[in-house]
């Protein structure tokens, strides 16, 4: 299993947040909003904040489970002990 996450900050304003809060999985840079308009995070490119949105996707790529609200300080934590 990995754990992604999403922002719609810079690369060096990623890494100073991954950092840190000490995150244990990438965190990719979506500063022109398709990944959060792909995954329903966001629903204009103008948005300045995206939604706590997690999916959990299959090993043939598929949405296995979608999760509409979640808390990013506890999420991963939760999935990996869930697993």
């Amino acid at each position: 299993m990995q754990i992604i996450g999403a922002s719609f900050d810079s690369q060096e304003a990623n890494a100073r947040f991954a950092e840190k809060f000490s995150f244990p999985f990438p965190l990719l840079c979506d500063t022109d909003r398709k990944i959060g308009l792909a995954y329903g995070a966001c629903d204009s490119p103008k948005d300045g904040y995206a939604r706590r949105i997690a999916y959990v996707i299959d090993e043939n790529g598929k949405i296995a489970e979608a999760h509409p609200k979640v808390d990013p300080a506890t999420y991963a934590q939760e999935q990996l002990a869930r697993l």
